[in-house]
């Protein structure tokens, strides 16, 4: 039997080659491909040689650190589904200086201003300085805002907010507003945290 083959205007397409970036995405750009209000976008970083890649979940505007892009639409429903609990991990610039009783007390997750219940899978302090705190914590699901609106209903400012880590992926020392591709190590162990996760239903 032969193989199928696909023309379009007298040249044949192939499938393309799948695609895995990791960014180290800089405040102030959002994660959109175009935005209405004329803010700079995380594609302006891409250039214009790649095939187009689309960001695995987001980072708000005010947010920074480690975005995924892809062509592989299936393997970013995975990363991404909330059932898969993929670890995220945050370094996080409050204005306040804390205790342990603020990290008990997102972990153990309690009402935000719009009624609903949020909380962390882990919160510790990471350093002190003298006005204000840098904490670790970690998501295994993310919802809108999640860590802002958590602090933000204790009345505590967020002066930085930057994702360090995806599962076993680390942002290291790739420079901000850069981006490199995933190497086969990396890629491994990424897929290695999902292989017994259920599969997200694709259509």
């Amino acid at each position: 039997m032969g193989s199928d083959r696909l023309d379009v205007d007298e040249r044949t397409v192939v499938q393309g080659e799948r695609i895995y970036l990791m960014m180290n995405k800089a405040r102030g750009v959002v994660t959109t491909a175009s935005d209405e209000m004329g803010r700079e976008t995380v594609y302006a970083a891409l250039g214009d040689e790649l095939p187009w890649v689309a960001p695995v979940g987001r980072l708000d505007k005010a947010s920074e650190g480690l975005l995924l892009l892809t062509n592989d639409s299936e393997w970013a429903a995975r990363i991404t589904a909330p059932a898969n609990h993929i670890d995220k991990t945050y370094h996080i610039q409050i204005g306040a200086l804390t205790d342990e009783a603020l990290s008990e007390s997102l972990v153990k997750g309690f009402r935000v201003a719009n009624g609903e219940v949020l909380r962390v899978k882990s919160a510790e302090t990471l350093r002190r300085g003298d006005r204000n705190t840098w904490l670790t914590v970690v998501l295994d699901e993310g919802k809108n805002r999640h860590i802002r609106r958590m602090l933000e209903a204790k009345g505590i400012e967020v002066l930085r907010l930057v994702r360090v880590a995806i599962g076993p992926l680390l942002l290291g020392d790739l420079p901000k507003g850069t981006y490199r591709a995933l190497d086969k190590n990396e890629k491994t162990a990424l897929d290695a945290a999902l292989a017994t996760k259920p599969r997200t239903q694709t259509r």
